[in-house]
């Protein structure tokens, strides 16, 4: 049987011969900012959603079950996040953490905005990257490296939008595209059933590790727990 790898490179090697093109951000794309001029008011009773800052952090696909708002009036001129736009956060505590990367994969049929705190990117052609691709690639041990390059501070550290757009990207077919995001989620879902598993697991020790405890720990006269103590090593299951 072909490798899942094997068939990537084939299709590489078929698709383009002379190897994948690679393009700097600012060449491909406009960046854009979040949110701009609100008070704590405006987010007191809001009228529109908008993607947070731990909700960039926490999923490289952003979450669309939205539950907070901003008061955004019909006239205000902020930035809307569209389908395949990929977020960023604009700083944290550490350089590598910095400029952690979420892309819309969905399309909505309502508006939604970017916290201030973040921004995001737009491709001039959005069929040079397919969002679902686009998910794993800005979160690649590699592209991770590059865009820790772009943040500097001391107690805090912030990217720089200038450095940003150096950053290098490769513009593989849509053809290769659609093969990693086939392999990289069937990936994903054998890592969430794992997940499941050991998470029952550990379930079902943390039960028995409470039962044993509870028994231990029940002080009665001492010819009782004698007789429990038997119990308990006659009963308990190591495998």
């Amino acid at each position: 049987m072909t490798k899942p790898i094997s068939k990537i490179e084939q299709l590489i090697a078929k698709l383009c011969p002379n190897g994948v093109e690679f393009k700097e951000l600012g060449e491909l794309g406009e960046f854009y900012g979040g949110l701009s001029g609100k008070s704590k008011d405006d987010f007191s009773n809001g009228n529109a959603k908008f993607v947070t800052y731990m909700n960039i952090y926490s999923n490289i696909a952003v979450n669309t079950d939205i539950n907070v708002f901003v008061k955004v009036g019909k006239d205000e001129n902020q930035n809307r996040i569209e389908y395949g736009d990929v977020l960023f956060t604009g700083s944290s505590e550490t350089p590598d953490e910095c400029g952690m990367s979420s892309v819309l994969t969905k399309k909505i049929n309502e508006p939604l905005y970017l916290n201030s705190f973040c921004f995001g990117f737009r491709l001039n052609d959005k069929d040079l990257l397919l969002p679902e691709f686009s998910k794993y690639l800005f979160r690649d041990e590699q592209m991770r490296k590059q865009i820790a390059k772009t943040a500097s501070g001391v107690t805090r550290f912030n990217v720089s939008k200038k450095r940003f757009a150096k950053i290098k990207i490769p513009l593989a077919p849509l053809a290769v595209q659609e093969s990693i995001v086939k392999i990289l989620n069937n990936f994903t879902e054998l890592e969430a059933e794992l997940e499941a598993e050991l998470e029952a697991e550990l379930e079902a020790r943390k039960k028995q590790y409470e039962h044993y405890r509870s028994q231990l720990l029940t002080f009665k006269d001492g010819t009782e727990r004698e007789s429990k103590m038997g119990n308990i090593r006659r009963n308990r299951n190591y495998d």
